[in-house]
């Protein structure tokens, strides 16, 4: 089954995908949005996309390609992040590296290496093979990418044990399930009045539905206009969940309302 994700081969998004995937049938862009357009108009039958890190926050990028582009959301995939300064020997200029990881690993870098300069690059992969091409750039990537003339010359470098991303399997919107421990949905209210954030996430607490995130971000509509992202740990399957929507789509009757599915989660450490 053909997947897209983002590249170039070796990045966290190369590990998540392989969990749907074998290597044969991923593919690899750099861009977010372009992998769920891509589902979207079927012209690949998965995309594996990042949503969330424990540390850095959502990917926007994601957020607002799904607002977008109608696909389904078939799975959830969780990866441990595990960092560690890649370079060719002891000494070098230049720390290349995915702007999030670079983040992620501000503290060793300042402690450790307070004058190399910082340069972000389009994925954890690009910084690899910036550091495999040039001496005097490291890189921070998944220890597995050392080998060759690269050496990790430190490991396990994130701030935090507890790092972690959140990517989520895309398919076409024909494929939508009913069935999973978790579902996510978009909600458009198109209207603004006081206590309307809290009117759309009250019938989920009454009926005893988690919320596990709630991003907003903006409609493009309009200033202070802003589009919904909800996740909620209850399958659409369940009836607690369709009447809890079924209030929601009342109060959201001039916008719009988009279930992306319900699904489970696989951790790939």
């Amino acid at each position: 089954m053909e997947t897209l994700t983002l590249g170039p081969s070796g990045t966290y998004s190369h590990r998540a995908a392989r969990a749907v995937a074998d290597d044969t049938e991923i593919e690899f862009t750099e861009s977010v949005t372009g992998i769920i357009e891509a589902v979207a108009r079927e012209e690949t039958a998965r995309g594996v996309v990042p949503v969330e890190n424990s540390i850095e926050g959502a990917v926007t990028e994601s957020l607002d390609a799904f607002a977008e582009y109608d696909v389904s959301v078939v799975q959830e995939i969780v990866t441990p992040i595990r960092h560690a300064l890649l370079a060719q020997g002891e000494t070098f200029e230049v720390v290349a590296s995915h702007a999030q990881a670079l983040a992620q690993c501000r503290s060793f870098l300042e402690t450790n290496y307070p004058d190399a300069d910082l340069e972000a690059v389009a994925s954890t992969a690009r910084g690899v093979e910036r550091a495999r091409e040039d001496n005097a750039v490291a890189a921070i990537g998944h220890p597995d990418n050392a080998g060759g003339s690269l050496t990790a010359l430190a490991e396990d470098i994130q701030t935090r044990d507890s790092n972690a991303t959140r990517f989520l399997v895309v398919a076409p919107s024909a494929e939508q399930s009913r069935a999973g421990s978790k579902t996510s949905l978009i909600v458009y209210p198109n209207r603004d009045y006081p206590g309307l954030l809290l009117e759309l996430l009250d019938p989920f607490a009454e009926r005893d539905i988690n919320l596990t995130r709630v991003e907003s971000r903006p409609s493009g509509e309009r200033l202070g206009d802003y589009v919904f992202h909800i996740d909620v740990a209850a399958g659409l399957y369940e009836s607690r969940t369709a009447e809890a929507l079924s209030v929601v789509e009342e109060l959201a009757e001039a916008g719009w309302v988009r279930r992306l599915g319900s699904y489970d989660t696989e951790t790939v450490v």
